[in-house]
């Protein structure tokens, strides 16, 4: 049996780093960039005007003028003007280029305009102010953006703005997640009394959704032989195998035999956590990774969360992933020698911090108890006693 900290060691270790694909812009949403994005030019490619007014030469202020006879309007997107006389003015709105022979500018605000003549009615103007410098942001050829990193809203908006209509991301692992066991029946059926419908596979689905992947799913019943050969025609196609349940020492539990048959190599089979203790994972000729997960939901949910999600940020190439602590909000006690993974809901301290308070459940089995949770605490197995005001590792879900 192997510590988390091994577990987790060992799981990285045998990431799969995915080749490249190059998807359009809309669809770029949620991949991990592939490629560095460099300015194609100056940001901003002009000086900006940053509010509207008046655009004026600073030195006729300097000099004591304050009204200003209107020459023209340079709008937004329009071909930069050129103030002729230093004694005039150019009307100016925000995001236009700043006229040339111009170097300050006045916000409507500050100023009135009559008859075709702008007054300046305040005395606190400095050169250059409400300008947004050309190229203050990148220079042409500066790096914008680095690969390895999760595309949100806000690199979509840069990538849009260098022009990108196709970025190259990471590829996605071909998925398959697999429940076992004959207690379990589809989503629209109804169970009966001794059965119950298949949710883990829909958790597990739904939490790699999060990083678009379209995950397939399967179901074994419990036979040895069907699972074996199950999976080594999943095997062919698939990179990512994810199985949930017999993973145990149960007397149906055949999950492990049938992956080493199928010619998976078991690395380790059991941690010493809780929940999810009997977690086992193996690797298939250097070409996939098999995660096999206890079939009770709270078990699958935390091995998916603390060991398959992070192995998928690692061969995606995604970088500078932050670990978040959360702080106890009472005292707890857990005294068996392993690692504990306990439900909290979240909330914020007085003093910015994360506040996490532990749930009362069920045990492993209790599904809806995730529903009132907003991840788990990770707690130390050299420790029985857990005081309120301590900071631990932090696994949220929400």
């Amino acid at each position: 049996m192997v510590t988390v900290v091994q577990a987790e060691n060992i799981v990285l270790s045998h990431v799969l780093p995915m080749q490249t694909e190059l998807v359009a812009l809309h669809s770029a949403l949620g991949r991990v960039l592939a490629e560095d994005l460099y300015a194609d030019r100056d940001f901003p490619p002009f000086d900006r005007v940053t509010m509207d007014g008046i655009a004026i030469a600073y030195t006729s202020f300097a000099s004591g003028q304050r009204e200003f006879p209107v020459k023209a309007v340079q709008a937004a997107g329009a071909t930069q003007l050129t103030l002729e006389n230093a004694h005039a003015c150019l009307e100016v709105m925000t995001g236009a280029p700043l006229p040339a022979g111009t170097d300050t500018v006045i916000r409507y605000e500050d100023l009135s305009i009559e008859n075709g003549v702008a007054q300046i009615n305040i005395e606190d103007i400095t050169c250059r102010q409400n300008i947004h410098p050309r190229a203050i942001d990148r220079r042409t050829g500066d790096l914008i953006i680095s690969a390895g990193r999760k595309i949100g809203a806000a690199e979509i908006a840069t990538a849009a703005t260098l022009g990108k209509a196709k970025l190259q991301v990471a590829r996605l692992p071909r998925t398959a997640i697999i429940s076992t066991g004959d207690e379990l029946v589809a989503v629209d059926e109804t169970p009966l009394p001794h059965q119950i419908r298949r949710s883990n596979v829909y958790a597990i689905q739904a939490a790699l959704a999060e990083w678009k992947i379209d995950a397939q799913t399967f179901h074994f019943i419990d036979d040895e032989i069907l699972i074996r050969t199950g999976v080594q025609e999943i095997l062919e196609t698939f990179e990512l195998v994810i199985l949930s349940g017999a993973v145990s020492e149960g007397k149906f539990d055949f999950v492990p035999q049938a992956l080493a048959a199928a010619g998976v190599t078991p690395v380790f089979h059991k941690v010493s956590q809780r929940p999810g203790k009997p977690f086992w994972f193996g690797t298939y000729a250097d070409r996939a990774v098999l995660f096999a997960l206890p079939g009770n939901p709270v078990s699958a949910f935390v091995g998916t969360y603390r060991y398959i999600l992070p192995w998928l940020r690692q061969s995606l190439g995604l970088k500078n992933w932050p670990q978040t602590s959360a702080i106890l909000s009472r005292d707890l006690v857990f005294k068996p020698e392993l690692t504990y993974f306990v439900p909290v809901v979240l909330d914020n301290a007085a003093d910015g911090k994360i506040l996490a308070t532990p749930l009362e459940g069920h045990g492993s089995g209790d599904l809806t108890n995730l529903n009132d949770a907003d991840g788990f605490l990770e707690l130390p197995k050299e420790k029985s006693q857990f005081s309120a005001g301590e900071a631990f590792p932090l696994y949220r879900y929400r």
